[in-house]
Order: C-alpha cells, then structure tokens, then sequence
C-alpha cells in the first residue's frame, strides 16, 4: 500500500485527477494535409449573379459617413447643440398649443359626449365624471355645462350630444375631445354606426371610449369578454383605442378626466387654419315689424385656431356667412385684479373695442361684377350659325359646311405652254369653245393641269381611299359594283325587323354598366335636330374642345364665376395671411354681426351647439367644386347624376345636384359624364358653390332620410372643365362584303347619314371606319372598315356635348320625402330629353 502511494506522489501535478498519461508508443504526427481546404475564388472576377447571390438582396450603407457637405462640417458638439435646439423648439409648440387653456380664465376644453346605443345617455356619463374629480354640479338634460377642475387647473366645456345626425356632427367638428358611449348589452345599430361613420369622415379630433352600466353584467367574470368585444368593435374605427373605459369605475372616470385635462388635442387640419369658437351667448335685437327684418347680433365665444380678423366674413352654423361689425371685449368677471384695473381706467366691462374692420373688408358678393365679365366676350371668337352648317362638328372644324372652300377647284384644260399666271385668265366653260377641236379632245391632259392639294384634309381621307365626291341615288349606279341594287323595305316590314331588333336588348337604366351611353332614336325624330348640340371627337383625352362653341348654352352669369389660374398659390397667400394678426386664441370676445335676418331667431334651437368659423380670403366666392365621391360597395343601388343631395364641406352645407364626371388629368381638361355612379365607384363631382381652401372631407346625404350616402374630398376648383356627356348611336350590319357594310337602324333618313358622315365608325370588336354612301331615303348607309366585319358584330358613333354644373343653394334644414321624389322625377325626364 505504501507503494503504491509513493508511486501516486512520484506523478506529476498536471497528470493528476483523471488525467490521461502521454502514451510513449505514439510518436507525434502532424495533421494531414488533405484536410487543408482550397484556397477560395478570388472575387473581383466574379459574375454578376454570383455577386447578387451572395449578397441575398441586402443594400451595402456606408456607415459612419455624413452625405451632406452640413453634416460633414458640423461635429460632435454642434450635432448634439441642434439636438437639443429641435427638443425646445418641440417643448414651445407645445407649450403654445396649451397655453390657451392655462389659467383661472382660460379657454375650456370642449368635450362632445356622444351616446351610440339606445340605452345610453350623456347626463349620467358627464356626472359620474365631475364626481369623480370632487365637482358636484347639476348636469342639465341637453344645454351645455362649462365646469371648472381644480385638481387639474383646468376648464371643460361638456357639449351632451343626443342621437341626431346633423347635432352630432356640429358638436363633434368642434370637439377636443369626443367620448363615445357604448352600451353592455346593446348592440350599436344602424343609427349608432351611421353616426361613428359620419363623425369619422368629417374629421374628429382625439377620441375616447366608455361603456356605461357594466355592473350591471352578472356574474362579474362576464365583464371582462363584454370589453374586450366593446374595444374590438371601436378599433375598427379608431385603431389608436387601446381601452374601453367603465362609467361604473370612479377610478377609470378619473383616470378619463386626467386625459382630458393633460392631453394636447391634435385638432382638425382644416379647421386650425381657420379662426373659429363656440358661441355660448347669442344676443338678438329688438323685434322689429315685417318678416325681412334686419338688426345687429352678438355672438360670445373664446377665440380657437388662429387669429380672429374682422375683416374677414363669418360662418355663423347653418345661418350663413355675415359681415363683422366690430369685435368688444367680453372678460368674465371673475379675477378681482381686472375688475380694479378696469374701475381704475373708468371703462365698463365688454365695451372696449378690440378690432373694428377697415376698407379692406371682404364683401358679400359671390359672382364677379358684370364689367369684368364682360370685357372678355370681345375676345371671343364668333360661332359659326346653325344654318350655315352642312355637317356635325368633329373636333374644332364643321366638316363639308364650307367644301367649296376645301375641295379642290375641278381641272382646267389649257393649252400647251400655258403658265400658272396665265391659266388664271381662262374659264372653264369658255375653253370648250376656243378649243373645240377633236384633236385636242383626244389629247391626254396636259400635266400642268389646276389641280390644288392645299385644302385641308376631310375624315373620310384617313386612312381610307377618297369617296366619289358625286352623291349616289337609289337610280345611280353604285361606287361599288360588286354589291347589289338596294331597294327600301317596306314600312310594315322596317317596323317589325326595328322593333324585333330592339327588343332583344337590355336598355334598362341599371343595365348601365352592360350598355353604357347607348341611346335610340325614335324612326319619326331627325337626328341633326334632336342631336343638334353633339359633336365627335377622334380622341377623349386629346382632341381640342371649341369652346366657342358652348358659349350660347352655358348657365347664367357662369363667366361671372371665380378663375383660379394658379391654385397652389392662391391657397397658400390665404393660409398664409390668417397666421399673422387678429385676436389671438384663448380670448373671450363678442362679435357684433352686421345685417343678420332677425328671422333665424325662430329657426336656432339654443340647447343645441353653435359654432362660428371665420373664413378665409375669397372663400364667399362662387365657383365650380369639384370634390371626389365614393359610392360605398355596400350600396343597395347606383347614385344617379344631378339627383339633390345635401353636402357637408367643412362648416358648411348645402342642396346640390352634382354631376359625375371620371376622375383623373387629361391633356385638354376633357372628362366622360356619368349617368350613375355605380356602388364602390369614384368619380368627380362637380356642382356650383362658394369655395374652401384646402383639402376638406366632403359628406354626401339623401334628402329623404339624411344618411350618409357616399364621402370625399375637395379638389382644386376649375371652371374650365370641360364635362362631355356621351351618346351612342348603335347601327346593324345588314349586309358584309369583305370590309364593306351596309348599316341600318343607327339613323332613319338620307339627311341625317349626310349630317354625321364625317364621324369615325368604329365596332364592339375593335374595328374603325367611315361612312361611305348613303343607300335610298331609310338611312341605310354603306361604310368601309379596316377590317373584315362580323355578322354578330355592332356598329357605333360616338357623340359627345358638354353639360353644364348646376348652381347649389343654401341648406335650410331637413327635406321633405316628397321633395326628393320630384327631383329624382326632373332627373328622369331630363335624361329622357336629352
């Protein structure tokens, strides 16, 4: 055993525990060399693939190097400097958006309370809030309640909205806050959505979410699943909602009224480029006989947005837009400070003026005076007559009215030697006499034969051989001799194949999708007379629109409207000029009103709110709107064109019979007219109305029932949009001859073939061509195609006139059904017409 241990501490240390002795029978080796791995491809010359495999899609960034010749100057100090320079000036933005609420007296915050359910209400949610924060005040059913939170510093305006869509939309457009109402065991309904979509569209500023009675779901475990389905029905709106709040829980209504109070509103786009209050206060004048009475009106409010400018028009709700007579001070009594001040300076309170307006004061009139709309008519070509015209207008010339002019002057025979001077002092007739020998009969014609190649080219030239200028007859023989003698069919028999024809196609108006812009004229209606005012266009998008042409049909004073050359411009001067001047936000002002109707007394309703917005420079002017209009896909049927529909655009509303048009640019400012806008559908609208700068989300709402019915947004105003309306006469091949037709049905007379010959043909298919001869007295006509025709096949013209937009007229309130039912009845006997 003892030797055993003398041999153990004879080992050395770094053999001990469980180490392995070196074998002295292996002798050290080096690794193999096989196992040494090829040098790699060197890759400078590698291929662009293999380049573009390796990296996989990723983008190399030069890290650490500044681009800019700013960041390669500035160095560590003076980029941490600029740091700290854009967090201060984020600090005074904010600072500035806030201090209008900062103060015993400042602006309160206005809060819309909205229920969504029929089982809700406003009063109880606005009183468990004040409670909440120790204020006990009485909540009236309706009115609006200014509270003042002293835990908080603040002031807040409750505006308690009921289910009505016109209140909630007034009340909203002016919220800092909206608190919507959920119910725990209501569903929100047609009406509860209808208004969260109305309010959406419009623009609404920050949002909150409350469900009241949830108590009232036993047992309390059922809570829980009955939020989180309340929460995943609001984000669909409003995906920023990250909790549903319970009125029951005087923890989560103080925790609401904490948001009220601290939060900053990121208001509306549009409406912070305005000046705008709410009017807590409306003063009207002694009554005065006779039912147009005018007088002098005080609205109260504290400024919002930017400044508030007398010289500047008002828009007072729905009552219009009005004239500032002056603008006083009206101060709550409530800091003893100010009350000394002013018993020191001997001025009672709200009679200090503040702003009086000056000569640059905008004006009530909406069209431009009539001396500036008539100095430009001097400059307007003249129209060629109706009379005077022996075809229908393609493009910007009246083909074969003026052929004298255009086709070439028949060949004269001269004789031999005769120059181009000379040959000017023969006449035609007159040389038959002077040369009337045989032998120059049989001569060939001299090559230095009149003939002039400078008129201008006819349609029916391109790209097609020329027709025979002489006019074929049923007795004439034809141009063509490989088709057969024509005879007229009977009437009896014309009517029934007519009649037959139509009757295999669909023409209903909902069927407008199949058959768009397809017309049929009646066999008794001259087509010249019935389509005097269409003309062709070789291409929509490119072809010159005459105007000259629309001057004798378009609307009354419409040259009166207001132009806007340069759009962008004109926005941003009058956006520009509302940020300096005028009294500033947080201000509690009364504004006195010049020549209000003392009328509107009867129709305001003061439970609900007001709202006073101060326009923009030019915004009273007339124009023509055009706002983008999208039929919602879940639309029970299309929109007809110029049907009255009441629209919202920013603070003002309005009864407008827009027409549709197809959006986008085109070169010549020429777009298609839509009879219906079909559901899911964007188009242009266009109607007649006062200006907004900017761009404001537009509603759309039936008369009958005020639902929304479509949304959009504003476009820049163009009078000079051209919106053409297009037919479609439809014609039948009757008889195919390689690429020679003979059409019937599209017209009913030799006239109106003559009147329309020179418009393009075209087919379903896809194939162009033009009218060649016409074939007895029915409207048969014969037409050359670039292309072989088929029996099945449809033969078109297309036919385009411009429509005008339709003035739009101050919205007085609801419309009666019955007043919507006859305007649909106008719309269809217009399009009957026309």
């Amino acid at each position: 055993m003892c030797a055993v241990v003398d041999k153990l501490a004879a080992i050395p240390f770094r053999f001990k525990a469980g180490g392995a002795m070196p074998s002295q029978a292996e002798p050290h080796h080096h690794r193999s060399t096989t196992k040494t791995p090829h040098k790699p491809f060197k890759s400078r010359h590698a291929t662009k693939s293999h380049i573009k495999e390796l990296t996989k899609g990723k983008v190399e960034r030069d890290r650490g190097i500044r681009k800019t010749p700013h960041q390669q100057l500035m160095s560590k100090l003076d980029r941490r400097n600029q740091a700290k320079q854009i967090r201060q000036i984020k600090h005074k933005d904010t600072l500035k958006s806030t201090s209008v609420f900062a103060g015993h007296d400042g602006a309160p915050r206005l809060v819309a309370v909205l229920p969504l359910c029929e089982d809700c209400d406003a009063s109880p949610t606005i009183r468990k809030l004040n409670q909440s924060v120790g204020s006990d005040t009485d909540t009236p059913a309706e009115c609006p309640l200014r509270v003042r939170v002293e835990r908080f510093g603040q002031n807040i305006l409750y505006l308690p909205v009921k289910r009505d869509l016109v209140v909630a939309l007034n009340a909203c457009r002016v919220a800092d806050f909206v608190i919507f109402i959920l119910s725990p065991d209501q569903e929100v309904g047609e009406v509860g959505e209808q208004l969260i979509r109305a309010v959406e569209s419009q623009g609404v500023s920050n949002v909150l979410t409350m469900v009241q009675d949830l108590d009232s779901i036993q047992p309390a475990k059922r809570r829980p699943p009955v939020v989180a389905s309340l929460k995943s029905y609001i984000t669909h709106f409003f995906p920023n909602q990250d909790k549903v709040h319970s009125v029951d829980s005087d923890r989560e209504c103080a925790n609401v009224m904490r948001s009220l109070c601290t939060t900053t509103p990121k208001g509306v786009l549009w409406r912070e480029d305005r000046s705008w209050m709410v009017v807590e206060n409306v003063r009207w004048p002694e009554s005065q006989d006779g039912a147009e009475a005018y007088g002098e009106t005080v609205l109260t409010g504290v400024v919002r947005g930017k400044g508030l400018k007398a010289d500047r028009l008002l828009q007072v709700g729905d009552w219009g837009h009005f004239q500032i007579e002056r603008i006083t001070d009206a101060m709550l009594p409530a800091a003893k400070k100010r009350k000394a001040e002013e018993m020191t300076m001997d001025v009672e309170p709200g009679s200090k003026v503040l702003e009086i307006p000056d000569q640059d004061q905008d004006d009530l009139d909406e069209l431009a005076p009539y001396d500036a709309a008539m100095g430009d008519l001097d400059d307007m070509p003249a129209s060629t007559a109706p009379s005077e015209r022996k075809g229908v207008l393609l493009d910007d010339h009246h083909y074969f009215s003026d052929e004298d002019q255009n086709m070439p002057p028949p060949p004269k025979k001269l004789p031999k030697g005769t120059s181009n001077y000379q040959s000017a002092w023969f006449l035609g007739d007159d040389m038959s006499d002077v040369y009337s020998s045989d032998s120059d009969q049989d001569e060939p014609m001299d090559p230095q034969i009149d003939v002039s190649m400078a008129a201008p080219a006819l349609p029916q030239d391109e790209p097609f051989p020329t027709a025979n200028r002489t006019d074929p007859t049923e007795t004439t023989p034809s141009e063509y001799p490989q088709s057969e003698a024509f005879l007229n069919p009977s009437p009896t028999d014309e009517a029934n194949e007519l009649s037959a024809y139509r009757s295999s196609r669909k023409t209903s108006a909902e069927e407008d999708l199949e058959f768009p812009d397809e017309i049929e004229l009646h066999p008794n209606v001259l087509a010249r007379e019935r389509l005097s005012r269409y003309r062709g266009l070789l291409s929509l998008k490119t072809s010159t629109w005459d105007t000259s042409e629309d001057k004798p049909h378009e609307p009354q004073d419409y040259d009166r409207l207001l132009p806007i050359p340069d759009y962008k411009a004109a926005r941003k001067a009058a956006v520009r000029e509302a940020l300096v001047g005028g009294i500033p936000a947080g201000k509690r002002v009364s504004i006195h009103l010049r020549h209000v109707p003392i009328s509107l007394k009867e129709s305001s309703n003061p439970p609900e709110p007001l709202s006073a917005i101060s326009l923009l420079r030019h915004e009273h002017k007339r124009s023509v709107i055009n706002t983008t209009i999208t039929l919602p896909s879940s639309a029970s049927e299309p929109l007809p064109s110029k049907q009255a529909l009441h629209v919202q655009i920013g603070p003002r509303r309005f009864t407008v019979t827009p027409l549709f048009s197809h959006a986008g640019s085109t070169p010549n400012n020429v777009h298609k007219y839509l009879r219906y806008l079909h559901p899911g559908q964007t188009a242009v609208a266009s109607f007649i109305a006062p200006i907004t700068w900017g761009s404001i989300p537009v509603l759309f709402f039936r008369p009958s029932s005020l639902e929304i019915t479509a949304t959009g947004t504003t476009l820049p105003p163009d009078p000079n949009r051209v919106i053409a309306k297009r037919i479609i006469l439809t014609g039948h091949p009757y008889k195919i001859h390689k690429k020679l037709v003979t059409v019937r049905y599209m017209f009913f007379n030799k006239d109106d073939v003559e009147w329309f010959k020179a418009l393009r043909l075209w087919t379903k298919r896809g194939r162009q061509g033009f009218v060649r001869e016409s074939l007895g007295t029915h409207g048969y006509f014969k037409a050359v195609f670039d292309g072989k025709v088929g029996p099945m096949d449809a033969v078109g013209v297309s036919l385009y006139k411009r429509v005008w937009p339709r003035g739009a007229r101050a919205w007085g309130g609801k419309v009666e059904k019955k007043e919507d039912e006859e305007g649909e009845r106008e719309v269809e006997m217009e399009d009957i017409l026309t």
